[in-house]
């Protein structure tokens, strides 16, 4: 098991990565109780596979549970699932020294996070994170929220977990596409902050893909280290916490254009994102014109989705695909700030980007759709 520590002050927590820790899961969380029970919010795909596993793990140390099982899918991350999560703590008389279990992917994560940040003006929560994608991303650095109509993420708090235990043996379970989805967060981290751990991943992508767990573990475990690095430069996103939106302006975008569907994974608008980013970087001269190529390549032999090309079914038109970036939660003044780089594992936050560069690479985008 390894451990990446979140220096926060009087919060901060522990990010525990490795196979077997949801049978550990009574062992590690005990010492945070203040009565010998715990509440647990899931769904149902996860509760299927692994809810009986943690369930054993808590109850090997005394510890009762109860569980809530919501839907499966990126519409769980609504007001009626918020509502409904936090009726049914109150129901069961959840006391503010108390702790909440987020079993499940990103979506559970968030909303299960937002819950316990709004219940009784904030209770505790530990964060078992399922998929890839939270494991590596989602699950550290305390931020919660639920998706408007608007667009994604726009409703909100900070709310850091007193806990995250990332089994990576559940990891297995993932199909393919949720798996690749995940690393899609994986490869951004890479492409932000650390030409060296792109170039690891480039050499051991496939392998980790096909389900090497050391490869697995050591790709978490770096993943939340650089996390954890920027959330205490900058834990409410003033300034270099942004630098961790790299492909989201325009993976967001695409994810509200797609309804939030199966057409379009989280992940997979991030990898595009990223691959749009890199593109508009190399338009405007800050990057060489190899890197988009050299990025996209590395998408392609990972089987991954990497181009519009790649989301099925119709998108907006250019004009379409801009207003939605303008609900992104990194607009300042009315104007949207990008994530840019100056190289593979350079990115930097830009201001006042030049619009018809972006749509330049949106309309030659759109036009190599099929």
């Amino acid at each position: 098991m390894t451990t990446v520590h979140v220096p926060l002050g009087d919060r901060a927590y522990d990010v525990r990565i490795g196979p077997g820790l949801l049978l550990r899961a009574g062992a590690e969380i005990a010492p945070l109780l203040h009565r010998p029970k715990v509440w647990v919010v899931t769904e149902e795909t996860v509760a299927g596979l692994h809810l009986a596993t943690l369930k054993e793990g808590l109850e090997d140390k005394g510890i009762a549970s109860e569980a809530l099982i919501l839907p499966p899918g990126e519409s769980t991350k609504s007001w009626p699932h918020l509502m409904q999560t936090v009726e049914w703590l109150l129901e069961q008389r959840v006391e503010r020294n108390d702790v909440v279990i987020a079993f499940g992917g990103g979506v559970i994560g968030d909303l299960v996070g937002f819950a316990a940040a709004i219940l009784r003006r904030g209770v505790r929560f530990v964060q078992v994170p399922t998929s890839l994608l939270a494991q590596v991303d989602s699950s550290v650095g305390g931020k919660t929220g639920i998706n408007a109509p608007q667009g994604k993420n726009l409703i909100g708090a900070f709310h850091q977990p007193s806990l995250v235990l990332a089994d990576i043996a559940v990891l297995g379970t993932l199909t393919r596409r949720d798996f690749l989805a995940g690393y899609g967060e994986v490869v951004k981290y890479g492409g932000l902050g650390d030409s060296a751990f792109f170039e690891w991943l480039e050499a051991n992508g496939s392998a980790l893909a096909a389900g090497d767990m050391d490869l697995r573990e050591e790709a978490v475990r770096w993943s939340v280290q650089m996390k954890a690095d920027i959330v205490v430069r900058d834990e409410t996103e003033q300034g270099d916490r942004a630098l961790l939106n790299l492909g989201h302006t325009f993976g967001h975008a695409l994810e509200a254009a797609t309804g939030y569907s199966d057409r379009l994974l989280h992940g997979e608008g991030v990898a595009i994102g990223c691959a749009l980013a890199f593109e508009t970087s190399a338009r405007l001269g800050l990057i060489s014109q190899e890197s988009p190529s050299r990025f996209r390549q590395h998408l392609a032999a990972m089987g991954m989705k990497k181009d519009l090309s790649d989301i099925p079914g119709d998108l907006p038109d250019t004009d379409g695909l801009i207003t939605l970036m303008g609900q992104d939660k990194k607009v300042e003044q009315g104007k949207l700030r990008f994530v840019l780089a100056r190289a593979i594992g350079e990115a930097f936050v830009a201001d006042g980007v030049d619009m018809d560069v972006v749509r330049s690479v949106l309309d030659d985008a759109r036009t190599a759709r099929p």
